[in-house]
């Protein structure tokens, strides 16, 4: 053990600050779940303590939980809500990179979204029913408010169910995510162009925020298929930079500023279904094409086949109803999102949510270790 002298006392020096964590796997992600109070309070001393608990900067994340990937290196900060606010929690997402020293507190997660109330359940921060409990969420990101079914029999969260989604192995335990407020969330607009269909790079796209901004293209408009496997899509550089382009030009027209750098406005290719149904889709997070489907991605995609105009119109089917729920082809199976609509006499259609069904289960409790020169920690009684 490492000593000092301090005012003629030799005391123990704290290499390692040891911070309470949950791992969890949520939705088609992973990653650590903290508690606010466990961390720093300002965001740049917290991203400090994320890239070092993660082992970012490092391509293999060697030293430390991240999984050197972008679906398993985010992270996701828990507080009680205020009183006298609509929500029970607050859920601040961070994605944090795999090789650069850098934490984006932009974007939300709705993967990682849906281990939030097994979360806050356990920790205490609601209390709990027996059957099932709904637990309110505030997305801090973007203020979009969600609730959160979660299985609670006997009074305690279960894991386990017969429940499969597209990306995961095996079955669990589902969790319904129901996004109420879902319109505007980063831009205000539910369409920020104004339009339902711009011509960006010399590409039609149409620029959407529900639950998340996205740049949507067509893919034959790119000479693809949405039919491609991620690892092919990545391995086409000239691909993945034309879209970038796109997406820096979109988001300078959607009012959200150069994009170089952060993970917001997300890209995606639509194209009619392989399966009669539904919609073909690739999602890019934004540098990487999506081994799966992001929820909240998911949900603003699914939108845009019921607005009428956009570039996803008349790729899918849908029926006349104002809840449809529609598939969404990815590169590992499917994704449903329920859209809920309101439509008027003149054929416009008002968005009044979405929502989806996902897992998650804990996988380790404990505490993980940083270097006491990055965080100190918390002064105890």
């Amino acid at each position: 053990m490492l000593t000092a002298r301090r005012g003629g006392l030799i005391v123990p020096l704290m290499t390692q600050t040891a911070i309470p964590c949950t791992l969890m796997r949520g939705g088609t992600s992973r990653g650590p779940y903290f508690l606010a109070s466990d961390l720093p309070d300002s965001r740049a001393s917290i991203a400090e303590v994320l890239l070092a608990a993660m082992g970012s900067p490092d391509a293999r994340q060697i030293d430390g939980l991240g999984g050197a990937t972008t679906l398993t290196s985010k992270v996701c900060i828990v507080s009680p809500a205020a009183e006298g606010e609509k929500q029970q929690v607050d859920y601040l997402f961070a994605q944090v990179s795999v090789d650069k020293a850098f934490v984006d507190f932009g974007p939300t997660c709705g993967n990682m979204l849906a281990g939030i109330g097994p979360f806050a359940i356990e920790k205490g921060l609601v209390p709990v029913a027996d059957g099932e409990t709904a637990v309110r969420i505030r997305a801090v990101n973007t203020g979009a408010l969600i609730e959160a079914v979660v299985q609670t029999p006997g009074g305690r969260v279960t894991y386990d169910g017969n429940t499969a989604i597209a990306g995961v192995p095996g079955t669990a335990a589902p969790i319904v995510l129901n996004f109420a407020d879902a319109v505007g969330g980063a831009t205000g607009r539910l369409m920020p162009t104004g339009n339902a269909k711009d011509m960006i790079e010399g590409v039609e796209v149409t620029c959407l925020d529900v639950c998340m901004p996205v740049v949507i293209a067509r893919a034959a408009d790119l000479g693809k298929t949405a039919r491609e496997s991620a690892k092919e899509l990545d391995a086409d550089k000239a691909f993945m930079a034309r879209i970038e382009t796109i997406r820096r030009a979109a988001s300078l027209a959607m009012g959200m500023g150069d994009a170089e750098g952060k993970v917001m406005p997300k890209f995606a290719m639509v194209a009619e279904p392989a399966g009669g149904a539904g919609i073909a889709a690739r999602y890019f997070t934004p540098l990487a094409c999506h081994e799966a489907m992001a929820v909240t991605g998911g949900i603003c995609i699914a939108t845009a086949c019921m607005l009428p105009g956009t570039v996803a119109d008349g790729l899918a089917k849908i029926g006349p109803h104002e809840r449809e729920t529609i598939a969404l082809e990815h590169p590992t199976g499917l994704m449903e999102a329920v859209i809920s609509t309101r439509r008027s006499g003149n054929e416009a259609v008002e968005v009044l949510g979405g929502g989806t069904l996902r897992t998650a289960r804990k996988l380790m409790a404990g505490e993980v270790f940083i270097p006491a020169r990055v965080w100190g920690g918390k002064p105890t009684a």
